[in-house]
């Protein structure tokens, strides 16, 4: 079978290598899984790059997420069988034609969602979600966040909107605001304008901006405090555009404002079953009923994973980058 691997971190599209190797085979609780789609996502790069926070043993295949048929059932395993639909996640070498998973890990998926969709029906949406239900935002209130073009700030937009909580979304670039509002994505304002705090003041109003989410660093996490009300938290889940926050010490000190991190893996971990129950019952919800879209920029085969990566990296793509075995 082939499968991406890489046997030293660095750049993805230098380290990565499409390989044959032999078929796994499935342990006692687990299941083999003939993989459909798999999406590339930035903490799959951070991963092969050695800069997340796990870093696995080398040799390493690569992917963490996907949608799959059932192949083989391992010893003890019930409630699948053969030939069932399944979205998996958290699973070290997802980028491959087969791989082995626990069946307890495993969701099962309805026959009318896409493939495209329950590729990426965990990690992204739930790292959403959760934010959301990290943040215990009332209806009406008020959400500031950056990176909103990207997988994580499209999925909060759409959920907080079902959950009655309203976003003001900010975007590096005046072309994200169209590309935002053709999925139905308002309240979005581009910071390469001079003037982009008024017209985001203006949005605000006389309403209370409660929370904010950075998912940039640099100079980015503090257009996001700057926008924050008193007594307001900024919950820190990424670093796409630098490892170094730079936020001024005199909003935080006198308007109390609080600067937290949030680690989607450690949360999910320690979250309660029923709690995870309920947030996947959302997610498929909104998928299903229109209100959530997950768009798809371009898929790829496993032979040509280095164009998939580059087409990950491209400004502007307007949707998750597949790779299909």
């Amino acid at each position: 079978m082939l499968t991406v691997t890489y046997d030293r971190f660095g750049e993805p599209a230098d380290v990565l290598r499409t390989a044959a190797v032999d078929s796994p085979t499935p342990g006692a609780g687990e299941v083999l899984l003939r993989m459909l789609l798999s999406p590339i996502h930035h903490h799959d790069l951070w991963t092969i790059r050695g800069t997340y926070g796990v870093r696995p043993a080398l040799p390493s295949g690569a992917g963490s997420e996907g949608v799959a048929v059932v192949g083989a059932l391992g010893e003890g395993v019930e409630g699948l069988a053969v030939g069932d639909r399944v979205a998996a996640s958290a699973i070290p070498g997802a980028w491959a034609e087969l791989v082995t998973a626990r069946a307890s890990s495993l969701i099962p998926l309805p026959a009318e969602l896409p493939d495209e969709s329950a590729a990426q029906l965990v990690a992204m949406p739930f790292s959403a979600v959760s934010l959301l239900e990290h943040l215990d935002l009332a209806p009406g209130e008020v959400l500031v966040q950056n990176a909103a073009t990207g997988a994580v700030g499209r999925l909060v937009a759409q959920f907080a909107r079902i959950r009655g909580i309203r976003v003001i979304s900010l975007v590096r670039r005046g072309s994200g605001v169209e590309e935002l509002a053709a999925q139905g994505i308002g309240d979005v304002i581009a910071t390469d304008r001079e003037d982009w705090q008024e017209q985001a003041r203006s949005l605000i109003g006389e309403a209370h901006v409660a929370a904010g989410l950075d998912s940039v660093g640099g100079e980015a996490s503090a257009q996001v405090l700057s926008l924050l009300g008193d007594g307001g938290r900024l919950v820190v889940f990424g670093a796409m555009g630098g490892s170094t926050m730079a936020l001024p010490s005199g909003p935080i000190i006198f308007r109390n404002l609080r600067v937290e991190g949030f680690w989607g893996s450690r949360v999910s971990q320690e979250m309660s079953p029923e709690v995870r129950r309920r947030l996947l019952g959302e997610i498929l919800s909104g998928l299903l009923s229109g209100d959530v879209s997950l768009p798809v920029a371009g898929i790829f085969p496993l032979e040509e994973v280095a164009a998939a990566v580059s087409a990950t990296l491209t400004a502007g793509r307007g949707g998750k980058v597949l790779l299909r075995p």
